[in-house]
């Protein structure tokens, strides 16, 4: 194939992609997907190799492969069927993350999978929402294995039962999971256009030239990095559970041909649920990667063939079940993309900016109206980026492996029981530097029924760090504030009571200046 060639395949598969979205998007009922967008859509070939992905979701998409590889591990899935999986230790990230596989089929004959990964306001378990600390795995939510979620026939499974009996929220669960079916559909559509085209050997050939293409684009990116050993740290402020200073460490050992993540320094598994599974870490590692490439490579399994990902079984980066990991994907996945950056920063001076807020800022309320109907309320708050050689850092936006957007406050406010009382830029929060940090934000929401409320955030004691010079974003901070006017610290992973009238109010960390 010549690069146009090329090119148009690749947009022609990424477009299949992000149609998958729009699909999703505007067919979900709940705002954290219609509105914030916490969803991700991939296609992936007869093999179940990474094909092209939409611009969603850096720890979805990185880490999507597994949960395909898994379900094509336990069912050979058939025309017209869709699987669903959230087991984390089965392809799955955390509980609320429900990812659902087709198969594709063209003329009988198999031609890849398309995929999507949403992330549901409520998946049972303990807390409402979902994503509270907890310190086992089925406290945080229910645990699905692959299993066969449609028919052939187009039926819906007693998987569909058993899920919406076990959410607080079971007529959102099933719009929700309705969407997803119909992003596969559409994605399934639009890969057999797409093959129609050019006809099914000539399919193959290119999809295989497509993935030989990614890889070779890789590899000339490693020539601009230093061959050499590095080494980078970091800590966690806590899991929720006793522990505090929980260290990731990694050394990058980079060749001409490889870049070698390892990462047997790090922790121990710990009690609370800030462990991470071998899929986010190396989501993690692949998304810090190709922040660096330049150009960057059309992302698919061709990429990652160059890096390789070590991580000791029963670590804080590859937990062992039944571990819980509610935070590892959201919070410990910004950490893990901090240590890597720390190091490929040695590989490839002057290019890296300062650290972002390195935290997804987790909140989520539950409760019910007044007339009783239920209601679970999850969102994950931006904050500051850190500056960077040539810029300052982006103010009020979400960074790194999240890519969502935040929840308009009139949609919030239509959907639940709540009232944003204020939102705001975090004047002062950013580091100094050349190159300033961005600003964090501030997020009061007062509760007008009574509700739970959990938080799963990280930069609380360890503030975002500058780099050549530039001084420190500062740490977020988060309170209570009672309908009598008292106020209440909090931790930075915790859960509480919210009585009727009382607010909370978020301060999300501000990024390190740069120079």
């Amino acid at each position: 194939m010549n690069a146009a060639e090329l090119s148009i395949l690749h947009h022609a598969l990424v477009g299949a992609a992000e149609e998958m979205g729009e699909a999703l998007k505007r067919a979900a009922f709940s705002p954290n997907i219609k509105e914030r967008q916490d969803y991700s859509c991939a296609l992936f070939d007869a093999k179940g190799r990474l094909l092209a992905q939409a611009a969603h979701l850096p720890v979805h998409l990185g880490s999507m492969p597994a949960s395909v590889a898994a379900v094509l591990r336990a069912i050979k899935l058939k025309a017209g069927e869709c699987a669903i999986v959230n087991d984390p230790y089965e392809g799955g990230t955390h509980l609320p993350d429900l990812t659902v596989v087709a198969p594709v089929f063209a003329a009988g004959t198999l031609i890849g999978y398309t995929a999507n990964r949403a992330h549901h306001a409520d998946i049972g378990g303990a807390s409402p929402g979902s994503m509270a600390p907890q310190a086992d795995l089925m406290a945080e939510g229910i645990v699905i294995p692959p299993a066969v979620l449609r028919t052939s026939a187009g039926a819906l499974t007693d998987t569909w039962k058993f899920i919406l009996a076990n959410t607080r929220t079971p007529r959102e669960r099933d719009g929700d999971l309705k969407a997803q079916l119909s992003a596969c559909d559409r994605g399934a559509t639009r890969m057999v256009e797409v093959r129609s085209r050019v006809g099914g050997a000539a399919f193959l050939r290119q999809c295989k030239s497509l993935f030989a293409h990614s890889r070779a684009l890789m590899l000339a990116n490693l020539k601009r990095f230093r061959p050499g050993v590095y080494e980078a740290d970091d800590f966690l402020d806590d899991d929720g559970a006793g522990t505090r200073d929980i260290p990731i460490r990694v050394t990058l050992t980079v060749t001409r041909q490889k870049l070698v993540f390892d990462f047997s320094g790090s922790a121990p598994q710990v009690r609370g649920g800030v462990n991470a599974v071998l899929a986010v870490t190396q989501s993690a590692a692949f998304y810090a990667v190709l922040c660096l490439c330049n150009p960057r490579p059309p992302i698919n399994a061709g990429c990652f063939e160059c890096i390789e990902v070590v991580a000791p079984d029963g670590s804080v980066v590859n937990a062992r079940r039944p571990a819980p990991v509610a935070g590892g994907n959201v919070e410990t996945s910004q950490r893990i993309v901090d240590v890597c950056l720390a190091a490929l920063a040695q590989a490839v001076p002057g290019v890296v900016p300062a650290q972002s807020q390195g935290t997804m800022n987790n909140l989520t309320i539950g409760g019910a109206w007044h007339d009783g109907r239920p209601f679970t309320y999850y969102e994950t708050i931006a904050g500051g980026c850190g500056g960077g050689p040539a810029s300052a850092g982006a103010s009020a936006t979400h960074s790194h492996m999240t890519n969502t957007l935040n929840t308009p406050v009139e949609a919030l406010e239509h959907a639940y029981p709540l009232r944003v009382e204020e939102y705001s830029i975090r004047e002062g929060s950013g580091g100094a530097g050349e190159h300033a940090g961005g600003e964090g934000v501030i997020r009061r929401v007062r509760v007008l029924s009574r509700a739970q409320f959990a938080l799963l955030a990280e930069r609380r004691r360890r503030a975002p760090a500058g780099a050549a010079g530039g001084t420190s974003g500062a740490p977020g901070v988060d309170r209570v504030i009672r309908k009598d006017g008292s106020q209440e610290s909090l931790e930075p992973k915790c859960q509480g009571e919210l009585r009727q009238g009382d607010a909370i109010e978020i301060q999300t960390p501000g990024g390190g200046g740069w120079g």
